[in-house]
């Protein structure tokens, strides 16, 4: 008698919530309440939002709404049918990053909706306020409608007050290695038919920088944004190759990406914050204590040059163990063979489980092991897609650390999932993952951390082949490609030039800005695999070398101390006891004062590199300087033009 009594129960509380109605405008805050999102109908019936920062909207009501083969746009005409609240609230371990940890804290609104008419199709909408950010992604729910689909296109917007100044990289094609300047420009400048990659940073005043990125990017295409009317963006996605405008296929229940707007009331906020690898799933490895981060010695950017030595530099053994005695010295952990190792790097239907006759691959990695250096091998992604399941436990016989896959140039769902599919088996083979020819990382290190690095940005290689290296663009970098993850930019050229004498060459390339402006990007870029573009020669003997052969590539702390987007950036690091401070500036020479206040207690013994006297002229000349200092002082670092300053603190026992 009782247990009929409560299922009659459960009866009359179902029906309720069957009957139960469902008001907008739903809202949701930040934990610290600065962050609201608010959802709302609009007079279609269709799903809107809107956030604001601080009581002032930073995003106006912008609809949402996915269009699919099957049955159109889904956007107007819905009923909200169910909502749920939640509070997140846990802190992780990182196994590489800018921080040891990370706190994962956000209010979480999910929101149910369905179609008023036939075929009533189905979408949950799931919005996240955190501190720093605001996150929403699409979830298409098992339903008889839409049990496989066909998405044509998402209609994702950020709908801003103003038209504000952005940092935008307009590729023009889904087809792109994410290689090119992020211009500056206003949001009413982009076009309508414009390929916009991310992030997209923007500056909506001096107290206020946000940025538009994309996070957890799995079984789905990229995202990019195109303009619309007024200062509207409006969300593209990567077409499927030959998929007839179709640009994700997939079963129900299925998620997008989330669609991510950092929040920063400082340009450097942005930086530090760790929102996107919050919104990745946890940690997939089981025991990943064998990922390990580190600098590499990369003979392909100086054209394998090598000094003082009786053969001649190319892809050979005798190459390759010259630059192992280098790693070995500079105390760096790596060194990777880069493309023609195994052959032509275009050649789809090379061997990647064999060597050329002029390179003995097992005496290179047995030479490096005896000198404690690890080898990392480059990899044309279709020969790595095509003989990973021979060729990745092969490697992992020999003893190879590591693999760099290139020239993917893709971001479609097709893509994406080729990514995954490469990185979970190098794990499974204890084998780290370097992406070149890459897409913006989308915090997927998180599950995967031996995808430890990728490229995805127009890099140090460039230099090799045009002038489009200068000092604006690497300023620039930090506050847009880097705000999505760690960023293969192959930093420390030593053969410094000024922008007059600066040319473009293969062999032994030059850069445009000082050595310290080079020695500062070990800092200011994030890169747990950091390489070291240059050669040998060109850094044995030379003032800065001592600062590349003891700073770290993994982190505890960051903190950016000052910075403005393209103009300058004071970036301080923490690992273990000690800290490191990198500091660069575009051709404008600036003074920057730089308070330690991050320092614990005690005293610190630091060790400066600054621009010489006349390093605008001679952009070599480094002045080192040793002094003690406390949390109570100010360092003044005096930036040449495309200068920088490099320091290291260690405590005074």
């Amino acid at each position: 008698m009782k247990k009929r009594s409560l299922l009659g129960l459960g009866l009359v509380l179902a029906a309720f919530l069957s009957c139960q109605t469902f008001k907008a405008p739903l809202e949701i805050a930040s934990p610290d309440q600065k962050v609201q999102i608010t959802f709302n109908l609009s007079e279609e019936q269709a799903p809107v939002y809107s956030v604001t920062f601080n009581g002032h909207v930073i995003v106006a009501e912008s609809p949402l709404g996915i269009e699919f083969k099957q049955g159109g746009l889904l956007s107007a005409g819905l009923k909200i049918t169910g909502v749920k609240r939640n509070t997140i609230d846990e802190t992780y371990k990182l196994v590489v990053g800018k921080t040891k940890e990370a706190r994962n804290n956000c209010n979480e609104l999910t929101v149910s909706l369905q179609e008023v008419k036939a075929p009533k199709r189905k979408l949950d909408l799931v919005f996240r306020a955190y501190n720093d950010g605001v996150a929403f992604r699409y979830i298409i729910p098992k339903q008889k409608p839409l049990q496989d689909f066909d998405i044509l296109a998402e209609k994702s917007t950020f709908n801003f007050p103003g038209n504000y100044t952005c940092w935008a990289l307009q590729l023009g094609s889904f087809t792109s290695n994410y290689e090119k300047e992020f211009d500056q420009i206003h949001l009413n400048d982009l076009a309508a038919d414009a390929v916009v990659g991310l992030p997209l940073t923007i500056s909506v005043n001096d107290s206020l920088t946000l940025a538009i990125a994309e996070a957890n990017l799995t079984d789905y295409a990229g995202m990019y944004l195109g303009g619309s009317s007024g200062n509207m963006l409006v969300s593209k996605l990567s077409p499927l190759p030959n998929g007839n405008g179709v640009c994700v296929k997939g079963s129900a229940p299925h998620a997008s990406p989330w669609r991510v707007v950092m929040i920063g009331e400082k340009p450097g906020d942005l930086i530090e914050s760790n929102i996107i690898l919050n919104l990745n799933e946890p940690c997939a490895i089981a025991d990943p204590s064998w990922i390990k981060p580190g600098k590499v010695a990369w003979p392909w950017w100086s054209g394998r040059m090598v000094t003082g030595e009786n053969f001649k530099g190319g892809m050979n053994t005798a190459t390759m163990e010259h630059y192992v005695d280098f790693a070995a010295d500079a105390h760096l952990q790596y060194l990777l063979i880069d493309a023609k190792w195994y052959g032509d790097h275009k050649d789809v239907a090379a061997d990647i489980t064999t060597t050329i006759p002029e390179v003995d691959l097992l005496a290179i990695v047995d030479y490096a092991g005896m000198r404690n250096v690890g080898v990392i091998l480059w990899l044309n992604w279709r020969n790595a897609r095509k003989q990973m399941d021979q060729a990745f436990p092969l490697y992992e016989k020999w003893g190879i650390k590591g693999v760099k896959i290139d020239y993917m140039d893709r971001d479609d769902q097709e893509m994406v999932n080729i990514y995954r599919e490469i990185v979970s088996n190098a794990a499974a083979h204890h084998l780290l993952v370097d992406f070149h020819g890459a897409y913006k990382p989308t915090g997927v290190r998180r599950t995967w951390p031996n995808l430890i690095t990728r490229e995805g940005v127009m890099g140090m290689e460039y230099a090799k082949w045009s002038d489009r290296i200068t000092p604006e663009h690497t300023v620039t970098s930090p506050f847009t490609r880097m705000l999505a993850g760690p960023m293969d930019f192959t930093p420390g050229a030593f053969h410094n030039v000024t922008k007059k004498n600066f040319k473009s060459q293969g062999k032994a390339p030059m850069t445009m800005g000082t050595r310290c402006n080079q020695l500062a990007m070990f800092v200011v870029y994030e890169s747990p695999l950091q390489m070291l573009c240059d050669s040998p020669g060109a850094y044995r003997g030379q003032e800065g070398l001592d600062f590349l052969k003891s700073v770290p590539t993994t982190w505890d702390e960051t903190h950016v101390i000052t910075a403005k987007v393209g103009d300058f950036i004071a970036i301080a690091r923490k690992k273990g006891g000690d800290w490191f401070i990198g500091a660069m500036t575009d051709w404008t020479p600036r003074t920057l004062k730089l308070p330690l206040t991050f320092l614990g207690k005690g005293e610190y013994s630091a060790v400066i590199y600054s621009d010489g006297p006349g390093a605008e002229r001679i952009p070599t000349r480094v002045s080192i300087t040793k002094t003690k200092v406390t949390a109570e002082d100010v360092l003044t670092a005096n930036l040449a033009a495309g200068g920088g300053y490099a320091v290291q603190l260690v405590p005074v026992k």
